[in-house]
C-alpha cells in the first residue's frame, strides 16, 4: 500500500501521492542511468509524478531553488525513503544513521553542517567509508563515474542531509564548544566579560570607593550637596531622553509596505535557544509555523541543551516539519543562552538570522517586514529589533508594569535611538541580523548573561548600527514577584557586564562609539543602573522636599538650595509621570483596558526594580555568570490575539 507522501517499497512501478494520472515511471536498470539526466527526469525516475514535477519547477523558479529541495521540504516525500531510493537506482548501500562517534573530524569538517554532502566514516575491522548525499540533479553524472570507477562501490554509502548533520554535530561537539567559550575572549578580551572587572577597574573602584568615604566622613557638608547635584541632574537627563521618545511617537513611520519584495527570497534562519520548555514547545512550533516564508528557504533551529531530556523528548515526539532541526549543546560551563546560540551559529545556512525565545508569538509577516527593510536600509545596518508586546498585562499588577515598560522601550525609546543613529540595547528576541556580520563582530558572549545590550554596543562599535520594525511579537510577562525577581537580577547583572565591558577602555570605547553614543550609553545603561541603586532614597528626597517647602520656608535657603528642590520635585514626580505617559502612548486600546488601574503600583514596582539592582550588585561578585532560567507555560487561547 502507498504511503501518501513517502516512496512505496518498489520504487521504480512507484508514484508519489496526489498524481490525477495514473502513469508508470520509465523503468531503468539499477545503477545504469544516463550521463544527461536533468533534475526532472532523475525525479520522474524515482516516482514523482509529472504534475507534481511540474509544480515543483514553478516553486523553484520563484524561490532560485531546486526541484529537490522544493519535494523534500514541503513534505511530499520523507526525505529517508528519497535517499533510498537514490540509493536503490544508483545500486549502492543506504545507512539511515551515522555513527558521529566515527566520523573523521578533518578540517573543514563543520561546513557539512551547513552543506551536509559527504563526511569519512571510520569504523573498527572495517575499510574505512565516505557517506556521500547524492543530488537528484547530478544522479546521472554520478551513475556514470561510478559505471567508469566500480571500485568507488566499495568506499561509498548513501544517507540523508539530516544523518550527517547530526553525526558532525556529536563528532565536532567537544572542539566545537570549547571554541565558543573562549573565542570571544582571546580573540578580543577588552570585548569579552570573561573578567568581571580588569585589575585597573578594581583599582580605581577602590580609590574612589575610599576617597568618598574620607570625604564623607570627614567633610559631609561637602559630600553630600555634590552627591545630591550629580544624582539630580542623572536623572534630569535620563527623563529629558524619554520626553524627546515621546514627543516623537507623533512622526513614527507608517506600517511596513511589503509589495516591493523580489520574487526569489534568499535563506532565512530562525533559531530559538531552549531550556526546560517542554510545556511550551509544541505552542512554539504553532507560532514558527505561521511564519510567512517558503519552507525551501527557511532553516529552523531548536537549539537545547544534550542533557535537558524532557525538552528533547518533547521535541522529538512532534512531527517536526523538514526545515527544522535540533542541535544538542554538548553540558560546559557557562550555561548560558549566549553560548548555546554561538554554539548553534556553525550551523547556520541563512544570509538572514533572527532569534527567538521559546514563549514567543512572532508575527507571521516580521520576516517578510525585515527583510524589507534590509534591501532598503544603507548597508551598515547590521540589525533590526521587532518591538515586544507583552501578551498577558492583566493577570497582575507585575506584568501590567512589566507591559508599560515594555511599550515604553520597544516603541518609544528605540525607535527615537534608531531615529538618530544611536546604539541600541537590544531585546533578547526577535532581533533580525546579517549572518555575516554577526559571525565577524564575534556573535555572542557566552559569558554576558544580558548578550543582547552588549551584541548592541558591539556591533556599534564596528561600525554597525541597529534599527526597529513595526511587526510585533507577543511574548508573557512573569506574573509572580518570585520569578520576575529572578529574571530582572539577572538582566541586571548583564548590564552590569556590559557597563563594565565598555568602560575598560574608555577613551577608545568613546573614540569608536563616537560622544554622542557614548553619551546615550551612559544614560541608557550606567543612569539606569544608578538610578535603580539609588531609588529608595526617594523617600528620604520627598520628606527632605517637604520639610523645606513647608517647614524651612522662611526664605534662608539659598537659590542653589531652592534649585535643587524645584529640581528634585521635577524629577519625582516627572519620572513617574513619563514613564506612565510614554508606556500607555506606545499602546492600542486594548493594551491600556487590560492595564487598567494596576499602574498604581508603579512606586512599588521603582522599588522591586532597585532590590533587583543590589540583588545583581552582589551576584557580579558571587556568582557572575549564573543563568536565572525564566520559566515559561502556555498561553491562554483566550487571551488577546497574536496579531
Amino acid at each position: 500500500m502507498t504511503v501518501s507522501g513517502e516512496y512505496p517499497e518498489g520504487i521504480l512501478d512507484s508514484r508519489i501521492a496526489g498524481d490525477s494520472q495514473n502513469e508508470p515511471s520509465p523503468a531503468r536498470e539499477r545503477g545504469l542511468l544516463p550521463e544527461d539526466l536533468d533534475e526532472a527526469g532523475a525525479l520522474r525516475l524515482l516516482g514523482v509524478s509529472r504534475t507534481l514535477v511540474s509544480r515543483l519547477s514553478r516553486q523553484a523558479a520563484i524561490n532560485q531553488s531546486s526541484l529537490e529541495e522544493e519535494l523534500l521540504a514541503n513534505r511530499h516525500v520523507d526525505e529517508e525513503r528519497h535517499f533510498e531510493a537514490m540509493a536503490e537506482m544508483l545500486a549502492l548501500p543506504f545507512a539511515a544513521k551515522i555513527n558521529g562517534e566515527n566520523v573523521q573530524d578533518l578540517p573543514r569538517l563543520d561546513s557539512q553542517l551547513q552543506y551536509p554532502t559527504q563526511v569519512r566514516v571510520i569504523e573498527r575491522h572495517r575499510a574505512p567509508k565516505v557517506a556521500i548525499v547524492p543530488q537528484a540533479a547530478r544522479l546521472g553524472a554520478t551513475a556514470e563515474l561510478l559505471r567508469k570507477l566500480p571500485d568507488l562501490r566499495q568506499t561509498l554509502v548513501v544517507t540523508t542531509p539530516s544523518a550527517i548533520r547530526k553525526a558532525v554535530w556529536i563528532c565536532g561537539a567537544e572542539r566545537r564548544v570549547r571554541s565558543v567559550v573562549f573565542h570571544l575572549f582571546e580573540t578580543a578580551p577588552d570585548a569579552s566579560a570573561r573578567i568581571v572587572a580588569s585589575g585597573k577597574q578594581g583599582f580605581l573602584a577602590g580609590g574612589i570607593l575610599a576617597a568618598l568615604l574620607l570625604i564623607l566622613l570627614h567633610a559631609p557638608a561637602l559630600m553630600l550637596p555634590l552627591v545630591h547635584v550629580i544624582l539630580s541632574v542623572s536623572y534630569l537627563f535620563a527623563i529629558i531622553l524619554r520626553i524627546v521618545a515621546l514627543i516623537l511617537l507623533r512622526k513614527q513611520s507608517p506600517p511596513p509596505r511589503l509589495i516591493d519584495l523580489p520574487p526569489a527570497l534568499p535563506r532565512y534562519c530562525v533559531m530559538v535557544a531552549l531550556y526546560k520548555e517542554a510545556e511550551v514547545a509544541a505552542q512554539l512550533i504553532r507560532s514558527l509555523e505561521r511564519l510567512e516564508w517558503p519552507s525551501s528557504r527557511l532553516d529552523i533551529k531548536l537549539v537545547c541543551e544534550a542533557d535537558d531530556l524532557d525538552t528533547l523528548t518533547v521535541l522529538k515526539q512532534i512531527r517536526l516539519p523538514p526545515n527544522f532541526e535540533i542541535v544538542e549543546v554538548p553540558p560546559c560551563a557557562p550555561r548560558t543562552k549566549p553560548k548555546a546560540l554561538s554554539y548553534a551559529l556553525a550551523g547556520v545556512r541563512g544570509e538572514y538570522l533572527t532569534i527567538y525565545d521559546a514563549e514567543d508569538r512572532p508575527h507571521p509577516k516580521q520576516l517578510l517586514e525585515a527583510y524589507t527593510r534590509f534591501l532598503a536600509a544603507p548597508p551598515d545596518v547590521a540589525c533590526l529589533q521587532s518591538p515586544l508586546v507583552i501578551g498577558n498585562p492583566e493577570k497582575s499588577s507585575v506584568s501590567a508594569l512589566f507591559a508599560l515598560e515594555y511599550a515604553a522601550l520597544f516603541r518609544g525609546l528605540l525607535p527615537m535611538l534608531a531615529r538618530f543613529r544611536l546604539p541600541l540595547p537590544l531585546g533578547g528576541t526577535s532581533n533580525h541580523f546579517k549572518t555575516d556580520v554577526l559571525r565577524a563582530v564575534g556573535a555572542w558572549d557566552p559569558f554576558n548573561v544580558t548578550e543582547d545590550a552588549d551584541l548592541g554596543m558591539r556591533l556599534f562599535r564596528h561600525g554597525y548600527r541597529a534599527e526597529t520594525l513595526r511587526y510585533q511579537t507577543v511574548e508573557d510577562a512573569p506574573v509572580s514577584y518570585s520569578i520576575w525577581l529572578g529574571q530582572r537580577v539577572r538582566w541586571f547583572k548583564g548590564w552590569f557586564q556590559t557597563w563594565l565591558v565598555i568602560m575598560r577602555t574608555p577613551r577608545k570605547a568613546t573614540d569608536e562609539l563616537g560622544f554622542p553614543a557614548m553619551l546615550t550609553f551612559q544614560l541608557m545603561i550606567g543612569g539606569m543602573l544608578l538610578s535603580a541603586l539609588m531609588h529608595p532614597l526617594t523617600p528620604v528626597l520627598l520628606i527632605t522636599i517637604l520639610y523645606r517647602v513647608f517647614i524651612d520656608a522662611d526664605g534662608s535657603s539659598s537659590f542653589t538650595t531652592r534649585a535643587l528642590v524645584v529640581l528634585d520635585l521635577f524629577n519625582v514626580f516627572g519620572s513617574y509621570a513619563v514613564f506612565l505617559l510614554l508606556g500607555l502612548k506606545c499602546m492600542i486600546a486594548e493594551e491600556k483596558r487590560r492595564v487598567g488601574w494596576r499602574w498604581m503600583a508603579l512606586p512599588y514596582y521603582w522599588l522591586m526594580v532597585s532590590r533587583a539592582a543590589w540583588r545583581a550588585a552582589n551576584e557580579l561578585r558571587t556568582r557572575p555568570f549564573f543563568w536565572h532560567k525564566t520559566p515559561h507555560r502556555p498561553r491562554d487561547e483566550a487571551a488577546m490575539p497574536d496579531g
